[in-house]
């Protein structure tokens, strides 16, 4: 790590060195590169450092990783800009709506253009209403299962708050998919070094008539597995249609959204939901979700919203929360790209210290999590811990393991978050079974992880 001394403004830079010098030799010939190169003299090391060696090793390590994360960033963010041009946001949008909302300035229907044209969909509704992701997730299947029909999990089972929306396991009575005489069926993921994926083999002949929707789960949840890529996305949905071309192929797409250069929608698939206090909420969207794909199936979604015969014209949205919807979804491919970069550097120190990590380090990311097997509960509770005491809300809490609603395992959770429940913003969390793995993900700027990792390891090492 190096820094740049402005001695004429009296200010200091973090000098990213090699990113620097690859952007600066696409642009100049090669004696202005040489030239460039021992005008290096002109930069000192940097003798003091907020990091721990590990960490400002690891730093060094990732420039390269860091760089093409800032170009995934980039492209994205182009594509954000066309579509709110496209959509011709303007300041009139942010004023709200109260009641039944049909005051509403045209603020819903620019932010649903929007969001659909960057994510490839026919349609979309983006509405604070959406209580969670799996709030979304169940109005989209409830929206295009019918009773005597099958939902196939086509990557392993889905994430434990789901669980109890398909009837595996919660309160009799509660309407979940399972009484409603919706049947339930899960492929076994592929394992390969014990990074599972999806079994390509099992899938070719496993949808049957009755199935009216295959659920691929793009993320790795609380899963040990690969993450799923647009590549195998669009190939598991090519392979579903072979089979019944009326299945809708249905992916949750939480924790994905800005990570490659397409969402699922833009390839085909046929619905996604997911959460805005995550990737899409940019890390300022206080509460909400969406429903993203073909026109018909967006509105059976809402229809499950709302009620048949609303529509998605109803529902009242504040101003202030308007206009950060908007704001939010601007802000997302920067916030996840530095979601991303501490995913990175996590994987990349906690590997160095002898961790097994998911994904490995150096590896492309297709979500923001990422996966420490730490072995012991006492070590999941540390690392937590640790985590809680860097973050810029309830830094005094000491978080301990217990039930939460949806969850089937005790959970201890790190969220000192401005958005209660967000993982766009830097968090962790980790269910209390075998083999104790903490989860990762969110962050404003990579420096946080950084930060928190450095007052990890001394926890660890003091156990």
């Amino acid at each position: 790590m190096t820094i740049w001394l402005n001695h004429t403004m009296k200010t200091v830079y973090w000098y990213n060195e090699l990113a620097a010098e690859r952007i600066y030799a696409t642009r100049c010939s090669l004696p202005s590169l040489i030239a460039h190169r021992k005008s290096a003299n002109r930069r000192y090391s940097c003798a003091a450092t907020l990091f721990c060696p590990q960490v400002d090793r690891a730093v060094n390590v990732l420039q390269p990783e860091y760089l093409s994360v800032d170009l995934t960033v980039a492209s994205n963010m182009d594509k954000v800009l066309k579509a709110f041009k496209n959509a011709r946001v303007g300041s009139h949008h942010f004023s709200g709506s109260t009641g039944y909302g049909h005051t509403d300035a045209g603020g819903r229907e620019a932010l649903d253009a929007a969001f659909a044209e960057i994510v490839g969909a026919e349609s979309a509704i983006v509405r604070s209403q959406f209580f969670s992701g799996t709030h979304a997730i169940a109005c989209a299947l409830y929206g295009v299962l019918r009773p005597g029909g099958e939902l196939l999990a086509v990557a392993g089972k889905p994430y434990d708050t789901l669980e109890e929306v398909i009837g595996l396991r919660g309160t009799p009575g509660h309407g979940s998919l399972k009484e409603y005489g919706i049947s339930y069926r899960e492929l076994e993921c592929w394992q390969l070094a014990k990074c599972g994926g999806i079994d390509w083999d099992a899938l070719a002949c496993a949808v049957k008539p009755e199935t009216q929707c295959a659920l691929l789960q793009r993320s790795c949840g609380y899963s040990w597995r690969n993450t799923l890529t647009i590549d195998e996305i669009e190939r598991a949905q090519n392979i579903i249609k072979a089979q019944n071309p009326n299945c809708v192929v249905f992916v949750d797409n939480c924790y994905g959204e800005f990570v490659e250069l397409k969402e699922p929608t833009a390839v085909g698939v046929d619905l996604m939901a997911g959460s805005l206090i995550k990737n899409p909420g940019g890390t300022i969207v206080p509460c909400g979700g969406y429903v993203a794909g073909k026109e018909a199936l967006v509105k059976a979604a809402a229809a499950r919203l709302a009620a048949p015969g609303l529509g998605i014209e109803v529902g009242s949205t504040s101003g202030e929360v308007m206009r950060l919807l908007f704001q939010g979804l601007f802000l997302s491919p920067q916030m996840v790209g530095e979601a991303i970069k501490g995913s990175l550097l996590v994987a990349e120190v906690m590997a160095g210290e002898g961790f097994k990590v998911q994904p490995h380090p150096r590896i492309k990311r297709y979500d923001i999590i990422q996966a420490v097997e730490m072995g012991t509960p006492e070590l999941l509770v540390a690392f937590c811990r640790a985590v809680q005491k860097r973050c810029p809300v309830g830094s005094y809490i000491k978080p301990t393991a217990g039930a939460t609603a949806g969850y089937g395992s005790k959970v201890i959770f790190a969220d000192g978050t401005f958005i209660d429940g967000s993982t766009s913003e830097l968090s962790c969390d980790g269910p209390l079974r075998e083999p104790y793995v903490v989860f990762c993900q969110g962050g404003t700027h990579w420096t946080h992880w950084a930060l928190v990792l450095g007052d990890v390891l001394e926890a660890l090492k003091a156990l």
